[in-house]
């Protein structure tokens, strides 16, 4: 009902609990407890709710077409893109390997050093 009346109206609501209030609060009604309350703290002007029902699933499914707009995009930036170059290949990093073994890359920690396990510079699987 608060959200109905003119604004001369809230005026004299506001005044008139404003009255109310000096009064000893054990000596007010519950409804005037309440009605002060509501002025005071209820949900209207900064307090009022920002969104309405049923705007969550608005935002959900607006999200949703986002998120698939932006995976189609991807996926046809993706199928248009160069093809990745050669030195990308499996065989062309264990030529890499072979080459830094020659020239015996990294004694200490790396690829040429004793009993060096890992891959080397093979990352493609």
């Amino acid at each position: 009902m608060w959200g109905k009346l003119s604004a001369e109206e809230k005026g004299t609501v506001h005044e008139q609990l404003e009255i109310l209030q000096k009064k000893d609060w054990k000596e007010l009604s519950l409804d005037e407890k309440k009605a002060a309350y509501y002025v005071a703290f209820g949900p209207h002007g900064p307090r009022a709710p920002t969104s309405a029902p049923g705007d969550g699933m608005k935002i959900l499914l607006g999200t949703l077409a986002l998120v698939g707009v932006a995976g189609l995009l991807s996926m046809s930036i993706h199928g248009l893109a160069a093809p990745p170059p050669k030195t990308l290949t499996k065989e062309w990093e264990e030529a890499a390997n072979e080459r830094a073994l020659e020239m015996k890359l990294n004694p200490i920690t790396g690829i040429s050093s004793e009993g060096y396990k890992g891959k080397g510079f093979v990352t493609s699987k």
